[in-house]
Formats: structure tokens, sequence, C-alpha cells
């Protein structure tokens, strides 16, 4: 990329797919002259490293936010609109204004600053690795908070991604407050339960 690294803000967001809980977005601006080591996507990167990059981007970053999309927004304006909602929420809650925002992906949020959207931004640009990061920590921490709440789920292990397991555990237990209903697996569990 051509612009320099001064207060370009990078943007991601963590929970497009899952069946339940809100999507999350962070957005960053990394100090130049304090450099973290190992940024990269956040899926290439041990739940541990994660962690542990995390804690270094909120005390190293020049700023950083994170910002939520509730279920419900997502049901109302579906999970793209959701997810470029949290992001502008991410940005325009950093303490910090930036110059220029990257957003990893193909579509950019309505913002006040130059936007450019990159594909595979998250694993070009380390400004937004580093909201990969911090968007995938902060919706995991929250998954295994609603799995304490819906026991029976395995939220803790699947983050609410339409796994095997997960899929089984809504048809033996129903469709929580916390599951995106416009979402075909779950919609059609709430048809069939509405049928019966």
């Amino acid at each position: 990329m051509t612009a320099a690294p001064y207060l370009i803000c990078g943007v991601d967001e963590a929970g497009r797919g899952p069946l339940a809980g809100p999507v999350c977005a962070a957005a960053v601006i990394l100090d130049p002259n304090k450099p973290i080591d190992g940024l990269k996507d956040s899926k290439k990167l041990s739940a541990s490293r994660r962690e542990r990059l995390a804690d270094e981007i909120r005390a190293k970053a020049l700023a950083w936010a994170v910002a939520w999309a509730t279920v419900e927004e997502i049901d109302q304006i579906n999970i793209l609109q959701a997810s470029l909602l949290a992001m502008r929420r991410s940005v325009m809650d950093l303490a910090v204004a930036p110059k220029e925002v990257w957003v990893d992906g193909n579509r950019c949020p309505e913002l006040p600053y130059p936007t450019r959207a990159i594909i595979k931004g998250d694993a070009l640009e380390p400004a937004i690795s580093a909201a990969s990061i911090l968007a995938k920590t902060a919706r995991d921490k929250t998954m295994l908070e609603l799995a304490r709440y819906y026991p029976g789920y395995g939220f803790e292990q699947h983050s609410g991604y339409p796994t095997a397991a997960h899929l089984e555990a809504l048809r033996r237990h129903g469709v929580t407050p916390v599951h995106r209903k416009t979402f075909g697996p779950v919609r059609r569990i709430l048809d069939e339960c509405n049928t019966n």
C-alpha cells in the first residue's frame, strides 16, 4: 500500500457466519514507534497467541476500539448491514481520528474519513490484522459468557458457527434468544415448531 502507516485505521469484524451471538468489529490505529511482531489474520493464530497479541495491541496502539451489532439488529437489517454498522461504531469510538480507514473485505461502512476496502486485508495490512485479532478475541470471550447462560449448545467450542453439534443442539433444545432468527437453519427449526 502506498499510504503512510501513520494514522491509518485498520478495521475488521468477527462473527458474520455464526447462527448465534452478536457480530463484533474492531478498529485499530497502530503506533509506528511501537511495532508489534507476529500480526496476521486472527484465524491463522492459536487462541493463546491471539490473546497475547490482543493484550499487546491494546497496550501499544495509538488508539483502538471494539463495537458490536446485536442479534436483534442482525435480524432487522441483515448480517452485512449489521457488520458494517459495528465497523462504523468501532471507528467512531476511537479516541484518535484516523486520516484514512482500511477495511478488510470488499465493502466499507459509511464514515466521515477516506475509506478503502482491501480483499484479504487481514493477511496483508498490520492494522487490519490487529483489528482482526481484537474482534475475534472479544467475540470469543462473549460466546464463552453466553455458553454459561445457555449450556448445552456448545458455544464455548464453536462460537455459534453451524457445526453438526450446534445444529443437533438446536434441534434438541430449541432456539434461544441469542440465535439469529433470520438465518436459514434457525428459521427452519422455528418453522417446524410453528407447524407442530
